[in-house]
């Protein structure tokens, strides 16, 4: 048997624990797999790409804990009512082969997503940061609200769309939520909503090479967390940002980036630094106040794989969780034609059974 968590299951865990908390708690387990980067055997995810979108698996392994996610996007299925990003993911035993949890991540993927760029705030922004613009208010944006009021202690947030009906959503869901001393600030343009932030979220949605964030727009001391971009051809800041002598660029995985992330329009030899060096202490999120800070985000297997045995520990925790036969249960491991044969009588062993058919 699998321990199985769906989306019903996922809304009661968030229930009794609160979105912000789980986002909270779910930050302490990225942070800590990130310290102990050098453990884990890392890839680029394996990406099937088609005009409307790209489907992708994202596979990770600790060498005790193996995971994968599967996960698309396709951001013309609003209009025919389905999400842009649906996922779910596995996690496994590495000395069995046995999967021990399959989890829906579509809902988790924005939590967790929410989570990791918190946490690189944290690391590279500068400390008192009050002010978000949030560019973009689809299906990523309320998770951000969330993360930012909690962790940062955010309390002024700026909203821009291009689709007024996005930014009166998501003023509608976090304004139903209630969060204490945040104030909403719907702007009409970009460069409104972001003149005089101290810290830029980019979480759009269209596959182009879009320039969100221009030049003029990007003041001292900003920090700019840029996760639209997650797929070649598909970015959201103008290259000339990133080429300034006072901004520092921060990644997940390097050749994941090189592919998919804002850096993918710069040369090779484009210096950046991941992660794991920020959060372990061997390099500076920040160097000075002025300086400007660029988490480029595309999202990394190891982030799914926190949140998967993050998942699989609070299920095991709560009574009455779901379990799946995914996997056959032998007396014999041997003998798996044996599940296909006539039951047999109360007691008896499939071993019985099969000499019964082979003499009779």
């Amino acid at each position: 048997m699998v321990d199985y968590i769906g989306v019903e299951a996922l809304q009661g865990i968030l229930a009794s624990m609160g979105s912000a908390a789980f986002i909270e708690d779910l930050t302490t387990e990225i942070a800590a797999d990130y310290r102990r980067w050098d453990e884990f055997d890392k890839t680029a995810r394996h990406a099937h790409y088609s005009p409307g979108g790209v489907i992708e698996l994202m596979p990770i392994s600790d060498g005790r804990r193996y995971s994968f996610k599967y996960v698309n996007g396709h951001p013309g299925n609003t209009a025919s009512g389905r999400l842009t990003v649906t996922a779910f993911g596995v996690l496994a035993d590495v000395d069995t082969g046995y999967p021990l949890l399959l989890s829906e991540l579509t809902l988790t993927t924005a939590l967790r997503t929410a989570a990791m760029s918190a946490l690189a705030a944290r690391h590279m922004a500068r400390p008192g940061s009050k002010v978000m613009a949030l560019i973009g208010n689809g299906a990523q944006s309320e998770f951000q609200a969330i993360a930012f009021h909690r962790m940062l202690g955010i309390r002024e947030l700026r909203l821009f769309d291009i689709d007024p009906k996005a930014t009166a959503k998501l003023r509608h869901n976090l304004q139903a939520i209630g969060l204490g001393g945040l104030q909403l600030r719907a702007c009409g343009s970009t460069a409104e909503a972001v003149r005089g932030a101290d810290i830029v979220t980019t979480v759009t949605a269209d596959k182009r090479n879009a320039l969100i964030i221009t030049p003029e727009m990007v003041q001292p001391g900003m920090h700019l967390n840029a996760f639209g971009g997650d797929c070649p051809g598909k970015t959201e800041l103008h290259p000339d940002i990133l080429r300034r002598p006072d901004v520092r660029v921060v990644v997940e995985f390097e050749p994941q980036a090189r592919v998919e992330g804002e850096i993918q329009q710069l040369p090779a030899d484009f210096a950046v630094t991941e992660f794991a060096q920020v959060v372990s202490g061997a390099m500076p999120g920040r160097a000075h106040e002025a300086e400007v800070t660029v988490f480029d985000s595309v999202g990394f297997a190891l982030e799914d794989f926190s949140a998967l045995r993050f998942l699989h520990r609070l299920q095991r925790q709560r009574a009455g969780g779901r379990r799946l036969d995914l996997l056959p249960e032998l007396i014999d491991p041997k003998n798996l034609f044996g599940l296909l044969l006539p039951a047999a009588p109360a007691g008896a062993r499939p071993e019985a059974r099969v000499a019964e058919l082979l003499d009779p």
